[in-house]
């Protein structure tokens, strides 16, 4: 067997946590230049003089790359190595972010997150294929929970950031900042390249055998995954589709400055810390299944009260229980999809991660006119009654298939 492929029988007998913690300092940049616009959006829409649902776009034209380019990254992270592809786009990231700091009207920024989409794309889908190469099964529950803390850690840093440094700094020194997070976090990765050589090693599984359309054929043609897929697409257009609009809603209605916008949203990762934290007492009383149920339950509570709330103080009770609903919903799906085609992990995440954010596309783009007319309760309403059938309906698909067993978790 070549030594650069690693094989199951060669998984390292303990988890190189280093390398994951390192991956996870750079989905903690990812997500944070992610959700930073969900305070920024009406700062952005007042400074360039425009509507909060035509600013979206800039939401909408993120996702629209960062959706489609998982349809290419899975093979490539195969075929070149996971590590290295993440740190090369670390490195990417860190100048397209800062660039996003450099335009000067609303076209010129869509086109700059359009590109920085296309960069960071890559980052948590390729980072979470390699979790799972490089861990055992029995283990690799826990060690995603750990993983998938830098992220919420990311969100609730950039939700909370885009108000309150925005507040003070402004939108565009907002970017800045969050540049240095990417090169610094590039930084780390490419040391970890030179001194690690788990981190230089490819997994060989089937991209050689199969070639880039047999990796698609393998996911796509399993019919467990085909439902997993369409689960996340509703799921990020309903649950981001009203989320983005939040900061604006609590601006507009309530006259709240942009930093207590950015407070109230960036309660949001304290819920997904609350999940982070609770997660095997979660799945030990609840099951797998029971956990997801809930959770769109929490949600569907939570959307409610934001929209009929009397007063802004509220509202960031509301986002920490979004937070939290949203964590125990969407965990069991991220479980699932990095379990659901092991011989492709690497395009099977890919694709999960391509579903997730052409879900929150459709999501925004169909919230802006919404929005810009009726305002975000309408949305908050339609996610709330929406969520929990979604949960419901994939629950059930859960429980028969087979498949999903082992760290996927007890399945009641």
């Amino acid at each position: 067997m070549p030594a650069s492929i690693i094989s199951a029988a060669a998984l390292p007998e303990k988890t190189p946590t280093r390398s994951i913690i390192l991956l996870a300092v750079a989905g903690f940049a990812s997500q944070a230049q992610v959700r930073v616009m969900d305070s920024l959006l009406p700062q952005i829409a007042a400074d360039l003089h425009t509507t909060v649902g035509d600013a979206a776009m800039v939401v909408t034209a993120y996702a629209v790359t960062h959706g489609s380019i998982q349809l290419v990254i899975g093979p490539v992270g195969d075929r070149f190595g996971k590590y290295r592809t993440v740190a090369l786009m670390c490195a990417i990231g860190a100048i397209l972010v800062a660039v996003c700091g450099m335009v000067s009207t609303l076209p010129q920024l869509a086109l700059a997150r359009l590109a920085t989409g296309a960069a960071g794309g890559w980052i948590i889908p390729i980072s979470m294929a390699y979790v799972g190469d490089v861990t055992p099964r029995d283990r690799l529950q826990p060690i995603l929970a750990r993983y998938l803390t830098g992220q919420i850690l990311g969100q609730l840093f950039g939700q909370a950031a885009g108000g309150v440094l925005g507040n003070y700094l402004g939108w565009r020194n907002v970017f800045f900042v969050l540049a240095g997070m990417f090169a610094i976090a590039s930084i780390g990765l490419v040391i970890e390249l030179a001194v690690n050589p788990v981190t230089r090693k490819t997994t060989g599984r089937g991209t050689g055998a199969r070639g880039f359309v047999g990796e698609y054929a393998a996911v796509l043609s399993n019919p467990f995954a085909r439902i997993v897929l369409i689960a996340s697409f509703f799921e990020f257009a309903l649950m981001w589709g009203a989320f983005a609009y939040i900061g604006a809603y609590l601006h507009l209605r309530f006259g709240l400055n942009f930093a207590l916008v950015g407070v109230a949203v960036g309660c949001f990762g304290i819920g997904g810390l609350f999940y982070a934290g609770l997660v095997k007492v979660l799945v030990g009383g609840l099951g797998q299944i029971g956990v997801a149920i809930t959770g769109a339950f929490v949600l569907a509570l939570a959307y409610v009260g934001l929209a009929v709330t009397p007063a802004w103080w509220l509202a960031p009770m509301a986002t920490t229980a979004i937070g939290l609903g949203f964590y125990m919903l969407h965990n069991t799906l991220q479980t699932t999809a990095t379990l659901m085609t092991p011989e492709a992990r690497g395009t099977a995440v890919a694709l999960f991660s391509s579903a997730l954010y052409l879900g929150q596309t459709a999501g925004v783009t169909a919230g802006a006119p919404v929005v810009d007319r009726f305002g975000a309760a309408p949305l908050f309403l339609t996610a709330a009654a929406a969520l929990p059938i979604l949960a419901i309906w994939f629950g059930g698909k859960l429980k028969r298939n087979r498949r999903v067993e082992g760290p996927a978790g007890n399945l009641r």
